[in-house]
């Protein structure tokens, strides 16, 4: 393996140690240290990587942001961009990869979506660390408007706004809010439903 190979492995060992400890324990759980010794990774490796918390945290929010567009791809590939050997995007084809992938993230992927959103604020209580969030959610919002736009949105980048925050907010609503505890366990074919909902009012003139 090459060096440059090699450090980027590392890179992303580190990112997602970070985001796991930060699902684990919030982000008073976050310290190179902490980070270090839930990788197996010798004393001040994380440090030399990152050399701030603020630069850690950014890293996290990259790699968030990757994982999250590889989810994209896998569930049923209809979210993986406008077109493909299928052919063009259709509604239900949508709504039913939108619903496989937020059930992912509600059920195995439920503690990176919770470290999301507790990353998430602290992007609000430090300026340095906002162009970094905001370029991570850049490619959910492009690729959700060149799928809108395929299936026919008069103003895609918009629609693509409104869809991201809407099911940003079904996520947290079922992840985190008030009445997530006492929810049933999620069931895809209501997902699909109400993401069919969300779509046909995202495209609506």
């Amino acid at each position: 393996m090459s060096t440059a190979a090699a450090a980027s492995d590392r890179r992303t060992l580190i990112a997602d140690t970070a985001i796991a400890l930060v699902a684990a324990a919030g982000l008073r759980g976050l310290t190179h240290r902490a980070v270090d010794s839930a990788a197996a990774l010798p004393a001040g490796s994380t440090s030399y990587y990152f050399r701030t918390r603020t630069a850690l945290i950014g890293a996290c929010y990259r790699r968030l942001a990757e994982l999250d567009l590889a989810d994209a791809e896998d569930d049923g590939g209809a979210l993986a961009g406008p077109g493909g050997p299928a052919g063009p995007p259709d509604r239900d084809a949508v709504a039913a990869a939108l619903a496989a992938m937020l059930h992912r993230w509600l059920t195995t992927g439920r503690a990176r979506q919770l470290a999301r959103y507790e990353l998430s604020l602290e992007a609000a209580r430090t300026p340095e660390l906002e162009a970094d969030l905001h370029e991570a959610g850049r490619a959910a919002r492009s690729r959700a408007a060149d799928l809108l736009g395929a299936l026919g949105a008069t103003d895609p980048r918009a629609s693509a706004e409104l869809l991201v925050a809407w099911a940003d907010g079904l996520l947290y609503d079922r992840l985190a809010g008030a009445l997530a505890r006492s929810r049933p366990a999620p069931d895809r074919a209501e997902l699909a439903a109400v993401c069919r909902r969300m779509l046909d009012a995202a495209l609506a003139p």
